[in-house]
């Protein structure tokens, strides 16, 4: 989604807003913080403020909701927390480095996480079933689906002696994916071809040795830096003829070929659910930290037309969305 159109989502609430609550801020304030753009966040933000609705809040009415981005700098994390601590924010929902970031600045204010990361490896919680502190939040698994992916991009093509993996060598998880990858390539007797790019201007050349290998197929890694890059990678994959999957839906949304992981939009809707009952007073660190529970394959059918390549009904038949 386009900068405009997430403004126009806020602007409408907005403009619903009592001016008397407005002023006084007699209502709980949100704060919604992620380290990438909100530009292309529309989704999330719809599915957040469902949650919320089904804890009994909606927006303009019985809560505001205070949105921020460091815009891939993270850098300006932390004065975006104190702005919102010095709202004061009531709760502040976040992705992983937001999360890190406000439970750096304060042990007080309730914080609640959506993640692709181990929480607890990460440093966000002691304990998935409880918490502790002021933390908790929801999961949404990627990393344990690496050879699943890596499944479906070898039965798109089968003949490919080559895969290669792009991966962010600063994710939490890199280990976990290289081993997980290792694993999956030798189960299905195919070579893995590792590129890590440190950052953007690294991607031309990460392209051209994954081109110059020979490789028929491409997986991206986890991460906030590879996930807000997400459209110039689908981009470049595309002008390469390279079939790709991703880990989520906003990578086949972003004009990527497939992605296969667990739903975010499932998971905000349930992050705004449980920063509803933090705002009826439950306390984080007895709130379990929810696990995927939703999982979900988009193929995008106008991405492979483009290249040329057809797509096995098979494939087609088990898709939950198609982009067409």
């Amino acid at each position: 989604m386009r900068r405009r159109e997430f403004i126009s989502l806020l602007g409408g609430a907005a403009a619903t807003w009592p001016l008397a609550a407005r002023a006084q801020q007699l209502v709980p304030v949100i704060g919604f913080l992620r380290s990438t753009s909100l530009a292309d966040s529309t989704r999330l933000v719809t599915a957040f403020r469902q949650g919320l609705k089904e804890a009994g809040f909606v927006e303009g009415q019985n809560i505001a909701i205070e949105y921020r981005s460091a815009e891939d700098h993270l850098d300006r994390l932390p004065a975006l927390v104190a702005d919102l601590i010095r709202r004061p924010a009531a709760v502040i929902v976040g992705n992983t480095p937001s999360a890190l970031a406000t439970k750096a600045a304060s042990a007080a204010i309730p914080i609640v996480f959506v993640t692709g990361s181990d929480p607890i490896r990460t440093g966000l919680v002691a304990s998935l079933n409880r918490p502790g502190g002021n933390v908790t939040g929801v999961v949404f698994t990627s990393v344990d689906l690496t050879a699943k992916r890596l499944g479906l991009l070898h039965e798109l093509v089968p003949k490919a002696g080559v895969m290669a993996a792009l991966l962010d060598p600063n994710a939490p998880e890199i280990e976990i994916e290289l081993r997980d990858l290792e694993a999956a390539g030798r189960a299905i007797g195919r070579q893995i071809l590792f590129v890590k790019p440190a950052d953007e201007r690294d991607f031309a050349a990460a392209f051209g040795t994954i081109v110059q290998a020979g490789a028929g197929g491409l997986l991206l890694g986890g991460g906030a830096f590879l996930f807000s890059r997400r459209r110039q990678l689908a981009t470049m994959a595309a002008r390469h003829a390279l079939p790709a999957i991703g880990i989520n839906y906003s990578f086949a949304e972003a004009g990527g070929l497939m992605s296969y992981g667990a739903s975010l939009t499932d998971a905000y809707r349930r992050a705004g659910d449980y920063a509803g009952r933090i705002l009826k007073g439950a306390r984080p660190a007895d709130m379990p930290v929810e696990l995927a529970s939703k999982f979900e394959l988009v193929i995008n059918l106008a991405t492979a037309k483009g290249m040329g390549l057809d797509i096995p009904p098979t494939l087609l038949a088990r898709a939950d969305e198609v982009i067409e």
